[in-house]
């Protein structure tokens, strides 16, 4: 039996405030986050990010929470259930938050007790950066200094070229076109691929995440038949006042809504499931921006979420990198 797990970024439990600040508390106290010394970083963290910013998080989350939980928590079970199916009864397959729950260290925990002894742990982020795939394997590392009975392991770095996610990104943007019609691209109507943003100072150093964001966008335009100029690439989700990696997605959408564009379609590649950063910022923020600003009609293009294209895809990741443990 091989276990895997699905690590994505987390959720808040609720979105009441408590419940908000205590994820906000784990998340922003993770130096490849905000790489500060705790003895400076936390006073402010405590005294003003918590006090103030938590507040209007916790907002946000209740604007697209669920019946059922958050969306990032939705999707992650139902990827977690159709991977399951797609891998069959020699795999076990199980979700793990970096931050809150369910933890990657409980998801071990599990696969433990259920006698798995091989595990790939693959971190939910196409693109690699510092602030997301590093942290999960920080994680996991923390986790296998602590463990007695040791597991054997393996990780995935990330999957930004990988034929199966950018065919099933490319149908999710196809799909969404069927539905809503294919924009006019020959009258100026536009795609966005917003990826979430890292620090300037981050990529300076080099953080690998900017190239690796390009080269997906890149592949999505051949896929697609797209030049820059109809399908444009921005950063979003900027957090304190530094430099972050430009143009911003709500800069660009307020500049398109001036201009007077028909319509914007706008899709988050380096998301794989809907989450408060595609739900709220880019579906309620983004698409306001765009109205207020004069712009025509704004489409936000679903993640990928449990797509049977992308599931494929995760299980030709999981095949090629457990090869040997059969």
């Amino acid at each position: 039996m091989i276990g895997v797990v699905l690590a994505n970024l987390g959720t808040p439990d609720s979105p009441s405030l408590p419940d908000v600040r205590r994820y906000l508390r784990e998340f922003l106290l993770d130096k490849r986050i905000v790489p500060m010394p705790h003895a400076v970083w936390r006073p402010i963290l405590e005294l003003n990010v918590l006090q103030f910013h938590a507040r209007g998080s916790a907002a946000k989350y209740a604007s697209v929470w669920l019946e059922e939980g958050s969306p990032l928590l939705v999707h992650a079970r139902a990827q977690e259930a159709a991977l399951q199916a797609a891998l069959g009864d020699g795999y076990r397959v199980k979700t793990g938050m970096r931050y809150g729950q369910p933890s990657l260290a409980a998801a071990l925990d599990e696969l433990r007790g259920d006698g798995v002894g091989r595990v790939l742990v693959v971190p939910m982020y196409p693109q690699f950066s510092t602030t997301t795939v590093a942290t999960v394997l920080d994680a996991l590392g923390g986790y296998i200094q602590g463990s007695v009975d040791q597991f054997e392991y393996r990780a995935t770095r990330a999957f930004h070229d990988h034929p199966g996610y950018i065919e099933a990104a490319a149908w999710r943007i196809e799909q969404t076109w069927e539905d809503e019609g294919r924009p006019d691209f020959a009258a100026g109507d536009k795609l966005l691929l917003s990826y979430h943003g890292i620090p300037a100072s981050m990529a300076a150093d080099g953080d690998p995440y900017p190239k690796e964001c390009e080269q997906t966008t890149d592949l999505l335009r051949r896929r697609l038949g797209l030049t820059p100029d109809q399908c444009e690439q921005t950063y979003q989700s900027k957090f304190g006042k530094g430099a972050w990696l430009t143009p911003a997605t709500i800069d660009r959408v307020a500049e398109l809504g001036r201009a007077g564009l028909g319509r914007l379609d706008v899709f988050c590649p380096g998301f794989v499931a809907d989450c408060l950063e595609t739900c709220e910022e880019i579906g309620i923020l983004n698409r306001e921006t765009f109205a207020e600003a004069g712009g025509g009609r704004f489409v936000r293009v679903p993640c990928l979420n449990e797509a049977p294209l992308f599931i494929d895809a995760l299980a030709d990741l999981v095949a090629r990198h457990t090869s040997g443990w059969e």
